[in-house]
């Protein structure tokens, strides 16, 4: 004991803390943690007690959980004195705060308040251990002797039943913290000795989404959704008989391993400049498996584009983004509809959750992903016909707007003191940091050349076989793609940098080498910034492309129809004088085009001089330097 003393804080808590401590009078508020995800909701209301210098805030770890990796992080970023869990129990505190059950809750010091740590409590768990009460609270499936035990009776729900909510027969909690008046009427029925300590206050993560609602086009501007694009976001719980789970375990019941097949359908079906595809997973999953194992399972599908969302502080500004969720019986799945968003569930395991709760309900009656049936069609056919459920939003919150007045009013009526004199107020969601869709896959590109000029471009990242559409075709290569051989098959290469990175010299140089380089390639593309780029074709004539105010597609977008648009056999002089539409989808994009200063080049052939339009006409009647049709079926892979 004395060893694990060693370990404990002597300030703002300890036998000797009034000897070092500044304020020493404070109440003491307790932050118990059992894993990441739980931590979120306590990090929503840890503002309620903003400008209180009579209360001093502490945190500790249960231990208690199957997913702890991430926990000792985050609460260093919390900044907040953070208690062994030995230490928390002797120590003595005027309120602790829970969104969870696990750990010895019941050794507590002080009043304790418990909130939940998604939409309420819906799912069923197998009855924890007798022996003690540190139950481990992840939603796993039962172990085989208590999954044939629950052939006669299911597990009870996490949250509502008895055994997770009574201690020697009293409730464990001073309070249950419900957001709508239906958990009471599952609360009185599965554990009515509880009842007398359930509070209604709504939903603070909820609110907060609510609130950020009016900055939806902010968001997606920060994950790089432009004009037109739709953003088809995923959403996987934890669990095998989640949307990333496998479902093939034995404990799981079965099912199917769906995501392996839906990753390569999102990249051959969804043109690239039309779609932005984002991925929310589960704390759980991340802090289970590895960061560094999901990004592994997930390269490809980042490479085409899928952006990965931080599961801690970005997912809900993704959600409020979002044109549809393909996702599962998990918290944010429901999160969506409640925000009128449309859902495709990929995974569906009703027997996992209360039948009687809301989101059983919802999960009965959503639409499901069809893996047979093409997937555009199913995504634009709900996000055009879609008409929210009422159901999600009515049950969320039954008092939408008001946890943050509620719940700091519970908070400190269990202390016994008086709330500050400001109004109780969340934090309102940052904006996220900006997120372009950076693709380093070989994209699949279809062109259509019209009179304007304009060129209608439909690009495909890494598909996994020849996407259908009408056009000429052709590859364009990241200078950083994974598989250098594709550099060698590519019509135009590309890439991403500051014009004066001295890595790759100013961007005519860095294109005229890349030319010499790659002798197949008929177009090289240096993308400057969000709205600009330089382009040196085979001829030698060295162009900027900059988009017009409301253009805000990849630059290197327009980069192949100019490329399109001279292997077709029209002249740069027509680009020039007019400058160029580019349209992807049903969103059209004009282009200026103006002839670059062309500094000295090094290494490798020298460029000629650009030629006047009356040189580059008579050269392409005579079928000189003229840009090579687009191929019908360039080979992709990453």
């Amino acid at each position: 004991m004395d060893e694990e003393q060693d370990q404990w804080i002597r300030v703002p808590v300890g036998d000797d803390a009034a000897r070092w401590a500044t304020r020493v009078r404070c109440r003491r508020v307790l932050f118990v943690v059992h894993n990441v995800t739980s931590a979120t909701r306590l990090l929503d209301v840890l503002p309620l007690f903003h400008d209180d210098l009579g209360v001093q805030l502490l945190a500790t770890c249960t231990g208690s959980s199957a997913f702890r990796s991430g926990v000792a992080d985050l609460l260093a970023d919390t900044g907040l004195p953070v208690l062994p869990w030995e230490q928390s129990l002797a120590t003595p505190v005027d309120l602790a705060i829970s969104a969870s059950f696990g750990g010895e809750l019941g050794a507590i010091q002080g009043p304790l308040i418990i909130l939940s740590h998604g939409i309420g409590y819906t799912k069923r768990l197998a009855t924890p251990s007798t022996e003690h009460r540190a139950p481990s609270t992840e939603h796993r499936a039962p172990s085989s002797d208590a999954a044939t035990l629950s052939r006669s009776a299911p597990p009870p729900v996490f949250g509502l039943a008895p055994d997770w909510l009574l201690a020697d027969g009293v409730p464990l909690a001073d309070a249950l913290v419900l957001s709508h008046p239906e958990q009471f009427e599952r609360l009185a029925a599965a554990c009515p000795e509880a009842l007398p300590t359930a509070v209604l206050a709504g939903d603070p993560c909820f609110d907060r989404m609510l609130a950020a609602r009016p900055y939806r086009d902010r968001f997606r501007r920060a994950l790089g959704v432009g004009r037109g694009q739709r953003l088809v976001l995923l959403n996987s719980t934890w669990s095998p008989r989640s949307l990333l789970g496998d479902g093939n375990g034995e404990e799981a019941g079965g099912g199917d391993d769906a995501l392996p097949a839906l990753l390569p359908r999102l990249a051959s079906e969804l043109p690239a400049d039309e779609y932005r595809v984002a991925a929310v997973l589960h704390p759980n999953i991340w802090h289970g498996h590895g960061p560094g194992q999901i990004r592994a399972w997930l390269d490809r599908a980042g490479r085409a584009g899928l952006a990965l969302i931080d599961p801690l502080e970005d997912w809900r500004q993704a959600l409020l983004a979002a044109d549809v969720v393909i996702g599962d019986h998990g918290s944010v799945t429901y999160y969506a509809a409640a925000l009128g968003t449309p859902v495709l569930l990929g995974a569906a395991p009703l027997d996992s959750l209360d039948p009687d709760a809301p989101i059983a309900d919802f999960i009965r009656t959503a639409p499901g992903l069809d893996a047979r049936a093409p997937l555009r069609g199913q995504v634009d056919a709900l996000i055009e016909s879609h008409i929210p459920q009422p159901g999600p939003m009515r049950f969320t919150s039954s008092v939408p707007g008001e946890a943050a007045v509620r719940l700091r009013r519970a908070f400190y009526g269990l202390m016994a003191a008086p709330e500050p004199p400001g109004p109780a107020l969340l934090l309102p969601l940052p904006l996220p940091d900006p997120e372009p869709a950076l693709r380093t896959a070989p994209l699949y590109v279809l062109t259509r050349v019209l009179a304007g000029p304009e060129v209608i471009v439909t690009r495909y990242a890494d598909p996994a076989r020849e996407p259908a559409g009408a056009g000429d075709a052709h590859l364009a290569v990241h200078e950083d793609t994974r598989d250098p051989g594709q550099l060698g098959l590519a019509d135009v290469v590309f890439r991403n940098g500051a014009p004066d990175d001295p890595r790759f010299g100013p961007p005519g140089r860095w294109a005229a080498e890349v030319l010499d380089r790659h002798p197949h390639c008929a177009l090289a593309a240096y993308v400057t910034g969000p709205s600009s780029c330089v382009v040196r074709t085979r001829d030698g004539a060295l162009l900027r492309l900059t988009a017009g105010a409301e253009a805000d597609a990849d630059p290197a977008v327009y980069a192949s129809a100019v490329h399109a648009w001279l292997a077709a056999g029209r002249t740069l002089a027509a680009l020039v004088e007019d400058g160029l539409t580019v349209r992807t989808g049903s969103t059209d994009h004009h282009v200026v085009v103006a002839a670059e200063a062309d500094g000295p080049t090094t290494g490798g052939t020298r460029q000629r001089p650009s030629p006047t339009p009356a040189d580059r006409n008579t050269a392409h009647a005579n079928g000189a330097d003229t840009p090579r049709a687009g191929r019908r079926s360039p080979r992709t892979g990453s």
